[in-house]
């Protein structure tokens, strides 16, 4: 509530849900007073069937999440000794001793379900409720992602499942686009949705930085067959524009697409610092087809590991169409790759000049047909330049690799 910490749940969470056609109809934020926790889980039984609660269930003073609710629905508190023997057991495995303060975490209201922490020490709950004619269910899960996510996953869908049911008549499909505005890829595809759109077809549009998500959801009879036209409508007049389907990243599909071909690929980075290759790394099994980079930061770097040539450097700066070249080729020749991508250019805030201003890139793409260079203008701030560059390049390389040339 300070603003120090970003509230990714609640996206995750109704991303999650939504996906499997159960709406979301309100979030609230509160702080960890008695008085604000208690009156907006009071507030969400007389209005909600499913009350999701996240944060709160850890062993420190401001963890009180689990105490006050169980308080407001007259539950006491019982020790359980299976949840102990698991916080005990987090500790020993690590050979640590066990923190006087986490016993508390093995406090479970009475007539709650415990779902098990695979990735901590704080278990969820969950537990049904009445509030006046209404009945529902309430979950109280752990802040910490990484071990929220796996248990809604794992342990909280089924439960949804089981006590509500499947979504009735409900398909949602998201593809997954690069390289066009989201502007101009509605202008696209606008005039054949509308049709569907008549039939009950939702359209959304969730632009980011390098990317715009395709979003079409139906919840009607013929709920799927309208999805399934609408996403022809959507190959059929973008082709190439569209990369994937959420939840696939861009860097994943290029690792799928090398490993399929059976080709590698080597990097010459120096504005983006590493950055590419740290998103292909970020992907399972891209060892079989990444062989290696170079970050060639300063032009000495550029000279020694990648041979690009002094009288280059001197007649066109570092930034230019010829340096990326040079660098894609000589990273290419060194790593025995069967493409190499080099970036060069200005991140800023400084660095620029009236003929290369800053966010000035050059892009090379280097195989055995030849050097492709491209030039774009990023200005935006240092991190997101070196994520639309990423981008930029590994969509050069996509487009590459789908057209079948080598």
């Amino acid at each position: 509530m300070l603003g120090y910490v970003l509230n990714s749940h609640q996206q995750w969470l109704c991303r999650q849900l939504s996906d499997r056609g159960y709406l979301v109809d309100r979030q609230t934020a509160v702080n960890d007073t008695a008085e604000a926790i208690q009156a907006s889980v009071r507030e969400g039984m007389a209005r909600a069937d499913l009350i999701i609660v996240t944060g709160g269930l850890g062993p420190t003073s401001d963890d009180r999440t689990r105490d006050l609710i169980a308080e407001l629905l007259g539950r006491p508190l019982k020790s359980d000794s299976e949840v102990l023997a698991r916080i005990e057991g987090f500790f020993g495995r690590r050979k640590r001793p066990v923190p006087a303060s986490t016993r508390v975490q093995a406090l479970v209201p009475e007539g709650a379900t415990v779902l098990q922490n695979e990735h901590g020490t704080a278990p969820g709950l969950a537990m049904e409720f009445e509030s006046g004619s209404r009945s529902g269910l309430l979950v109280m899960l752990p802040g910490p992602p990484r071990e929220l996510r796996p248990m809604f996953l794992n342990q909280v869908l089924p439960l949804i499942g089981k006590r509500f049911g499947a979504a009735p008549d409900f398909c949602c499909s998201v593809l997954r686009t690069v390289g066009i505005g989201e502007s101009f890829l509605e202008e696209k595809i606008a005039g054949d949705l509308a049709p569907l759109i008549k039939r009950g077809l939702d359209v959304g549009y969730c632009a980011r930085v390098g990317e715009v998500d395709l979003r079409f959801v139906a919840r009607a009879a013929e709920a799927e067959s309208l999805v399934q036209e609408a996403e022809a409508v959507a190959r059929k007049h973008l082709r190439t524009f569209i990369y994937g389907r959420d939840p696939e990243e861009l860097n994943a599909v290029i690792v799928r697409l090398l490993t399929e071909k059976g080709k590698t690929l080597a990097l010459a980075e120096s504005c983006t610092g590493g950055y590419i290759a740290n998103r292909i790394t970020n992907v399972s099994g891209s060892s079989a087809v990444f062989l290696g980079g170079v970050v060639s930061y300063s032009n000495d770097a550029k000279r020694r590991f990648l041979g690009v040539k002094a009288e280059t450097l001197a007649k066109h700066g570092a930034v230019s169409e010829a340096v990326a070249r040079e660098m894609a080729e000589g990273v290419r020749r060194e790593t025995g790759a069967d493409f190499a991508l080099a970036v060069t250019g200005i991140a800023g805030p400084t660095g620029g000049t009236v003929e290369k201003p800053v966010g000035t890139v050059f892009i090379a793409l280097a195989a055995a047909n030849g050097t492709e260079v491209k030039q774009n203008l990023n200005q935006y701030d240092r991190e997101t330049f070196k994520f639309l560059t990423s981008q930029q390049a590994l969509d050069m390389m996509r487009k590459e690799l789908v057209a079948g040339t080598s």
